[in-house]
């Protein structure tokens, strides 16, 4: 009788271990960078960019984004373990060793720098690196165990992508994509603030400072409503800046309405239940509206 094969254990092992390195990226994450890159491009070019420049673009930011991502989980793999949403996560379980984690981290922003200065331009690649650097130093090692403003500052960083889309187009940057990105700077905090309301006990538990651990809920809820007001707001004053037309000032005016009216009921009942539908609606509304932008584009 033959011995039985024993390579396809092998294979699952080294499968989970690559499943693991892309779990350090936090793909969900990426792919709402990238829903705000696209429309960008397609703004700045006032039309369809070239198919080769959207690869590139979005390749570059895809390498930057899952590097900073992974060095956010490496710095902070000890407090992961603390939370239950986070003590499955590829540093906490030791599937990945710190320092591989590390190295594949640099690595890809080594990548995302290079292949952004070759392919597509030098302003677009120091805008994307520059993001992560802000991410890791300013957000990850120093706000986010310190300051209850840590994802309002640190939220700059999930707004630089609009900042590289119209660099990879037009090699500068313009009030467009300044006030763009001060749309996604305002939405980040009730965006995060409705996550963390679900995830009290765990920031808690690992001394992370976020709004909802140190103000009371109705504090928090009012906060995220300024925060929704003023960036519904700015998306009206996207359009003459932009010159968009009427397809995009009726979305963003329906949108908005829907956000500050779920912001309100947050106020009113305070509850979960209203913080996760507030923080599922946001994603929603930021995709819906930047996917109009792009449309209103071919239309105007």
């Amino acid at each position: 009788m033959s011995t039985p094969a024993v390579a396809l254990p092998g294979h699952l092992t080294m499968m989970s271990r690559l499943g693991a390195y892309v779990a350090l990226t936090k793909p969900r994450i990426i792919e709402l960078l990238l829903i705000t890159t696209l429309p960008t491009m397609i703004l700045a070019q006032g039309g369809m960019p070239p198919v080769w420049l959207m690869i590139a673009t979005l390749l570059g930011g895809t390498l930057a984004a899952g590097g900073a991502n992974a060095i956010n989980m490496f710095v902070d793999r000890d407090i992961d373990k603390l939370m239950h949403r986070t003590r499955k996560r590829p540093l906490v379980t030791g599937v990945i060793a710190p320092r591989n984690a590390l190295i594949f981290a640099v690595s890809l922003e080594v990548l995302a720098f290079v292949e952004l200065w070759a392919w597509v331009n030098l302003l677009s690649a120091v805008l994307a690196v520059s993001a992560t650097l802000f991410y890791v130093f300013i957000y990850t090692l120093w706000l986010k165990r310190t300051s209850k403003q840590n994802i309002v500052i640190g939220g700059a960083a999930g707004a630089m992508p609009v900042l590289v889309g119209w660099a990879a187009v037009t090699d500068s940057l313009a009030w467009a994509p300044l006030v763009l990105f001060a749309i996604i700077f305002m939405w980040t905090p009730p965006h995060f603030w409705a996550l963390a309301f679900k995830y009290k006990d765990d920031y808690e538990a690992a001394s992370v400072p976020m709004m909802p651990v140190v103000a009371t809920f109705r504090r928090t809820a009012i906060e995220i409503l300024v925060y929704t007001v003023i960036m519904v707001g700015l998306t009206f004053v996207l359009a003459p800046v932009a010159h968009l037309g009427t397809l995009y000032v009726v979305t963003a005016a329906v949108l908005g309405v829907g956000f500050i009216a779920l912001a309100i009921r947050l106020w009113v009942q305070a509850t979960p239940k209203a913080s996760m539908q507030l923080f599922s609606y946001s994603i929603t509304y930021l995709t819906l509206l930047f996917v109009v932008m792009a449309v209103d584009v071919f239309i105007t």
